[in-house]
C-alpha cells in the first residue's frame, strides 16, 4: 500500500495545522489510506512541495505550487470535513 504524504499548513505551522493535520491524518486512515502527515507554515510549503502528494492549508497555497492542494478550514472548524475528504 502506498503512504501519501501530506503536507499541512498555516500561518505559524503550529497550531491550526495542528488541528487540520490530526483530522486529516484521521480521516484518511478511517477511509483507508497510508499517510504521512506533517506540518510547516506556509512560508515554506512553495520549496517542499513537490516532496508531497497533497497540501491541506488554512491560507491560499502560492499560485506557483503545482501540488495539489486543498483549502481546509473546515477541518479546523469540523463543519463538512468529511465532505471535503472527497476532494482528494
Amino acid at each position: 500500500m502506498k503512504t501519501y504524504r501530506i503536507l499541512v499548513a498555516c500561518g505559524s505551522g503550529i497550531a491550526t495545522s495542528t488541528v487540520i493535520a490530526n483530522r486529516v491524518k484521521d480521516l484518511c486512515t478511517d477511509h483507508g489510506y497510508s499517510v504521512k502527515v506533517e506540518q510547516r507554515k506556509i512560508t515554506e510549503v512553495e520549496g517542499l512541495a513537490p516532496d508531497y502528494d497533497l497540501i491541506v492549508s488554512s491560507t491560499r497555497v502560492p499560485n506557483t505550487v503545482t501540488t495539489p492542494s486543498v483549502f481546509a478550514i473546515n477541518y479546523l472548524t469540523g463543519m463538512n470535513a468529511d465532505a471535503q475528504m472527497h476532494k482528494f
